[in-house]
């Protein structure tokens, strides 16, 4: 059978940039000895078998050579579900293995990924096997923090953080988070983990211009636990952009694309928002993402900042964003046009 084009052993290995550390700031997550840079890379979308290998492996390199070293995945993160950790593993075996200590890999389950009972949730069965399976795709012996997904309301807590124990002292995770979780659980979480003498190193909730309940009880509680955080959606799904100024959905955008989003989306409070964002950007001579990554980094409980990317070039807005230090009249500027704080506005 002849080798497709894009096959990963085609591939010449690649050579990391010696300027890789010089352009994004790292911040230590939480009490921990880990420092994390400020942007990293989330392989949720754009990383499935519906886009080729060779584009999927520009992104992820390039982000690797900007310092982007955080690669943020879950079991089902695609199309299909599985294959953004295959694709991560084939860039590992062509190009990034002799790289894997300065990488920081992560990866989730809690979510529906095979059928049946035991392919969804919370269980320690799920967790265990989920995370094998994981490290199978990806290539490698381990990953740097393994997080339960999401609350499993028929699971348990306790076994829920049980297994995230024995993983860690499994070595198949060095170490544990959470994602998701509301911040009564969050503290629950917490608890039950530090009595086994496991740290709970990273939180990772959605938190954007548009989505800012973390604001009211979890960023509270990770400052006072000294729990790291990992922000997904900065740019809420794709909305904090310029795409939709005039209100249409361009047929490439992911409102045209995601099931995520949709044009509904797209209402008349929405516009009048993005606009109002738009003008402070412009008027401090940043983009809409740029702004809304640097308002993100701007909180003092966001350790970094998970971005998608479709192309390479998205990657250096994110890392530019990285640097922008936001005038407090920006900041307050904005606030006409945001969620008010502690709240969504989905």
């Amino acid at each position: 059978m002849p080798i497709a084009a894009d096959d990963p052993r085609l591939v010449t290995a690649h050579t990391a940039a010696p300027t890789r550390y010089d352009d994004v700031p790292f911040r230590r997550a939480g009490a921990s000895g880990v420092r994390l840079p400020r942007v990293s890379l989330g392989l949720w979308q754009n990383f499935g078998r519906d886009r080729s290998f060779e584009s999927q492996r520009r992104i992820v390199l390039h982000a690797f050579d900007r310092g982007v070293v955080h690669i943020d995945l879950a079991n089902n993160y695609g199309p299909p579900y599985g294959s953004a950790e295959t694709t991560f593993g084939n860039v590992l075996e062509s190009d990034l293995g002799r790289y894997r200590d300065e990488l920081f890999v992560t990866t989730k389950a809690g979510y529906d990924m095979w059928p049946g009972p035991f392919g969804d949730g919370g269980s320690r069965k799920y967790l265990v096997r989920s995370l094998e399976q994981s490290l199978t795709r990806m290539r490698t012996d381990h990953v740097d923090v393994f997080y339960s997904h999401r609350v499993d309301p028929e699971t348990p807590l306790e076994e829920t953080m049980q297994a995230l124990v024995d993983i860690v002292r499994s070595g198949k995770a060095l170490y544990v988070g959470i994602s998701n979780y509301p911040a009564p659980l969050a503290r629950q979480a917490y608890d039950l983990l530090a009595g086994e003498g496991v740290r709970m190193l990273l939180h990772q909730p959605q938190y954007s211009l548009f989505e800012r309940t973390p604001e009211a009880e979890l960023f509270p509680l990770l400052t006072e636990l000294e729990v790291g955080s990992a922000v997904f959606s900065p740019l809420a799904q794709g909305l904090l952009t310029a795409k939709y100024l005039d209100g249409s959905v361009p047929a490439d955008s992911r409102a045209a694309n995601s099931r995520f989003l949709d044009a509904s989306a797209l209402t008349d409070d929405y516009l009048r928002r993005i606009r109002g964002i738009d003008a402070i950007a412009q008027e401090a001579g940043l983009s809409i993402p740029k702004l809304a990554v640097a308002w993100v980094l701007h909180n003092p409980a966001v350790t970094t900042a998970i971005v998608g990317a479709s192309r390479p070039e998205q990657v250096d807005d994110a890392v530019a964003a990285s640097t922008v230090e936001l005038s407090a009249d920006v900041v307050a500027a904005l606030e006409e046009f945001a969620a008010p704080s502690g709240e969504s506005l989905r």
